[in-house]
């Protein structure tokens, strides 16, 4: 059992040492398809230009949009510029009272080397004032 757990840690080591998590968040001014759509790939492309990211080296995309925006799926912006071939996921946030509306937050992997830090998150629009301390780097 424990030879198994040492060996398991190795292998995980070498996956979390080329795992980076890249955060942002952008604010719409409505309810609507288009607006939704143009919003994420605007935060998107912003995040892989900060990050000189390569399409290829994105595992994966968590989207999550406040419950006032229901007119599309934020992941369909990453599929228009496509990344076809990573994985996206679609949620609702948690419906804080007093919080930013009209949001829609990203948690991106990307595989890469990378030295701790390295992540440069994005904090667009109104939505600057949830990382004040991200959105001037």
């Amino acid at each position: 059992m424990l030879a198994c757990c040492c060996v398991s840690n190795m292998l995980l080591g070498k996956v979390w040492d080329n795992l980076l998590a890249i955060r942002g968040a952008i604010t719409t001014n409505a309810n609507d398809r288009a607006e939704i759509i143009a919003r994420t790939k605007e935060l998107l492309q912003a995040i892989a230009e900060r990050n000189q990211l390569d399409k290829n080296e994105i595992i994966s995309i968590i989207f999550t949009a406040t419950k006032d925006l229901n007119a599309a799926f934020p992941a369909a912006a990453a599929r228009e510029l496509g990344w076809t071939d990573t994985a996206l996921l679609d949620a609702v946030e948690i419906d804080v009272p007093d919080s930013l509306q009209k949001t829609i937050r990203v948690l991106m992997f990307v595989e890469r080397p990378h030295l701790p830090g390295a992540a440069r998150h994005v904090y667009l629009g109104e939505a600057a004032q949830l990382r004040p301390d991200l959105a001037k780097k």
